[in-house]
């Protein structure tokens, strides 16, 4: 049993990324409909052609033209549809690994309110990203009421890190091996509802991080025992 289980919990999504119910491949709404987004300095591009292998490992793959053909799946567009709600809690097992320009993430994108009105944030929480120029690092995001933290020395590359993000509506709790890294004190708000997204990235060189070595032409992460935890409305977060 994981030790931070909300009392009274129990898993609500826990399905394999081979799961084409659960997971959309190469499909979310935050990125142009071509799969690419050079505006956030990303070199990868993304379509349904590319999936994660059935042990959760996440590849991107050199291309022509310095593009990346880079592993995403989405909840959204998939016919389960699963969405996150206000007190959630995700927890998965994580191994990265400090290649150059790789650029690993779990997170979330939510539903707009209408064409006219996004969700506060787009409904993102960055559960955590990672870049190899800080190899021991990770970056925690809260998009929707904005709050962040990138806690040093709390993970090595190449090594397994059991990674769980509460997701409460006044606060949001991000655990490295069970030990709490952070607490926002700012939550998601009580109407927040988002899709979970678990892909790879390519850096191109912006906002510090460097871009991969020209001799390398594969970069990877892997994602393990993903599920989310729904706790009772008395153990609410």
């Amino acid at each position: 049993m994981d030790v931070q289980q909300p009392p009274g919990g129990r898993v609500v999504f826990d399905a394999p990324f081979s799961d084409p119910t659960a997971w959309a491949v190469g499909r979310t709404s935050a990125y142009p409909e071509d799969g690419r987004n050079p505006g956030d300095n990303k070199l990868d591009q993304i379509g349904p052609e590319f999936a994660p292998t059935s042990s959760g490992v996440f590849r991107a793959r050199r291309a022509a033209g310095d593009v990346w053909q880079a592993d995403l799946v989405s909840t959204e567009y998939a016919p389960g549809g699963f969405e996150l709600r206000p007190g959630d809690a995700v927890s998965a097992t994580c191994t990265v690994h400090a290649t150059r320009g790789a650029w690993p993430a779990l997170w979330t994108w939510g539903r707009d309110v209408s064409e006219n009105r996004p969700q506060p944030g787009h409904g993102e929480v960055d559960l955590f990203e990672y870049h190899p120029t800080n190899p021991r690092l990770l970056e925690l995001t809260n998009h929707v009421r904005p709050a962040g933290l990138t806690p040093d020395d709390v993970v090595a590359p190449g090594r397994p890190f059991r990674l769980r993000v509460v997701l409460g509506a006044n606060d949001v709790r991000w655990y490295v091996d069970g030990a709490q890294v952070f607490a926002d004190g700012r939550g998601v708000g009580p109407r927040w509802r988002a899709w979970l997204v678990v892909g790879i990235s390519v850096s191109a060189g912006g906002f510090g991080h460097l871009p991969p070595e020209p001799r390398t032409h594969l970069l990877s992460w892997q994602c393990q025992d993903l599920a989310v935890w729904r706790p009772t409305a008395t153990g609410r977060a």
